[in-house]
C-alpha cells in the first residue's frame, strides 16, 4: 500500500476525489487495431478509470481510424460496465444539430447514461473544404448547432429559426437517459466562446497543446458572479501527459524521450503549415505546464497540486501521448498508475497531510 492510499481517511480539511480519465489514443497510430482499442477500454473499466475520450477527425485514410466517434462509443459502451465514453471533441459545424441530438440521445440510452459530450468549432480547414462549408461560418454554425441540440433535449417539441438549420415543431427522440441531457463540455479558447460556455452553464475541456494557461483567466472572468461558478470549475477537465515509473530517474528518462519526439512533431507540423519551428520545449517547461512525471507518490502529489491550482476535480491523462508512446509502454504505465495512484485520488485526502 502506498503512503497516499493510507491518507484516504475522513476528517476535516479534505481535498475531494479526482476523476481520472484516459485520452490520446487512436491518434496518428495506424498500427493500433480496433480489437486493441476495445481491449484498452475493457482494461480501463476493470482498473477503475472514470472514462475514455476520443477525438473527431475526418477525411484521412491513415492514422485516424475513428471519424465517427458515436459509432466507436457504441462499441466501447457495449463492452464496458462503468467506464464513461467522451468525445473531445465533436465538431458541431459539420453536423446537422437535429440528427446529432438524436444520435447522442440514443447512445446515452444504449450506454446506460455513461456518455460525456465535448463540443467545439474544430481546427481542420480541410474538413470544411471537403464538405463545401465556409470556415468563416464556423462560429455561427457552432452557436446555432449547440443551441438547437440543448433545446431539442430539454423540450418534447422544439423549433429553430436560425439561418443554417430552420425547422418547426420537431420532436427529437428518444429522450436522453441523463437529464436534462448528457454532460456537455466546450473546447473553448477565445473569450467569446468561453463566455458562451458560461452562459449555457457548460464546463470546459482544457487543452494540452497549448495548455490551459490561455483559457483559465477568461474562464474565471466569465464565471465571476455565476451561480454555478464552483461547480463549473470543478467539472472542467484538465489534461496532462503522464510518465510514471517505480523510480524517478526512469520516469524522467521516459519524459526526455517523449520530449524529443514531441519537439520533432511540433517542428514538422509547423513546417507543414509554412511556419518556422517553435523553440524546443525543455524538461522544465514540460513539468511546469504539460506533464506529470515521477514515482507514483510524486505523480499523486503533482496531480493534487495541479487540480487545486485550477479548482478542478477532473483530469484526462495521456499515457500514449497521442501515439508518441507505444501502446505496450502506455499500458504498463496505466497499470502502475491504477495500482498505486488511482486509489488515493478516488477518495478524499487530508490537504494538510498531502502537502
Amino acid at each position: 500500500m502506498s503512503r497516499h492510499t493510507a491518507l484516504g481517511a475522513g476528517g476535516a480539511g479534505q481535498a475531494a476525489p479526482i476523476r481520472i480519465d484516459l485520452a490520446g489514443y487512436a491518434r496518428d497510430d495506424g498500427a493500433t487495431g480496433h480489437a486493441a482499442i476495445i481491449e484498452l477500454a475493457e482494461t480501463a473499466d476493470r482498473l477503475g478509470f472514470g472514462g475514455i475520450w476520443f477525438n473527431e477527425f475526418h477525411f484521412r485514410r491513415n492514422g485516424l481510424p475513428y471519424p465517427s466517434l458515436l459509432l466507436l462509443g457504441a462499441a466501447v459502451l457495449a463492452r464496458t460496465e462503468r467506464l464513461r465514453f467522451g468525445t473531445s471533441i465533436l465538431v458541431l459545424p459539420l453536423h446537422h444539430p437535429l440528427m446529432l441530438a438524436e444520435q447522442i440521445a440514443q447512445l446515452d440510452v444504449q450506454g446506460g447514461g455513461r456518455l460525456d459530450i465535448g463540443v467545439g468549432r474544430g481546427t481542420e480547414p480541410s474538413s470544411f473544404a471537403a464538405l463545401g462549408l465556409d470556415p468563416a461560418d464556423a462560429r455561427a454554425r457552432f452557436d446555432e448547432c449547440l443551441r438547437v441540440m440543448l433545446a431539442a433535449w430539454q423540450h418534447p417539441v422544439s423549433s429553430g429559426a436560425g439561418p443554417h438549420w430552420p425547422f418547426r415543431d420537431v420532436a427529437v427522440g428518444p429522450a436522453p437517459l441523463q437529464r436534462p441531457h448528457p454532460p456537455v463540455y466546450m473546447a473553448a479558447v477565445s473569450p467569446d466562446s468561453i463566455a458562451l460556455a458560461a452562459r449555457h452553464g457548460l464546463a470546459l475541456l482544457y487543452s494540452l497543446e497549448p495548455n490551459e494557461d490561455r483559457q483559465i483567466a477568461p474562464w474565471r472572468a466569465a464565471l465571476d458572479g455565476h451561480a454555478s461558478r464552483k461547480a463549473l470549475l470543478r467539472a472542467s477537465s484538465l489534461s496532462r501527459y503522464v510518465l510514471v515509473a517505480p523510480r524517478r530517474a526512469a520516469a524522467l528518462a521516459q519524459l526526455d524521450g517523449l520530449l524529443e519526439r514531441l519537439n520533432a512533431r511540433r517542428a514538422a507540423r509547423a513546417g507543414a503549415q509554412g511556419n518556422p519551428p517553435p523553440p524546443p520545449r525543455t524538461r522544465e517547461q514540460m513539468l511546469a505546464g504539460h506533464a506529470i512525471a515521477g514515482t507514483p507518490e510524486e505523480c499523486h502529489d503533482q496531480i493534487r497540486a495541479l487540480c487545486a491550482r485550477y479548482e478542478s476535480r477532473s483530469l484526462r491523462v495521456y499515457f500514449s501521448a497521442n501515439g508518441l508512446i507505444p501502446m505496450a509502454e502506455a499500458e504498463t504505465a496505466m497499470r502502475l498508475f491504477a495500482a498505486e495512484v488511482l486509489p488515493a485520488l478516488s477518495q478524499p485526502v487530508s490537504l494538510k497531510k498531502a502537502t
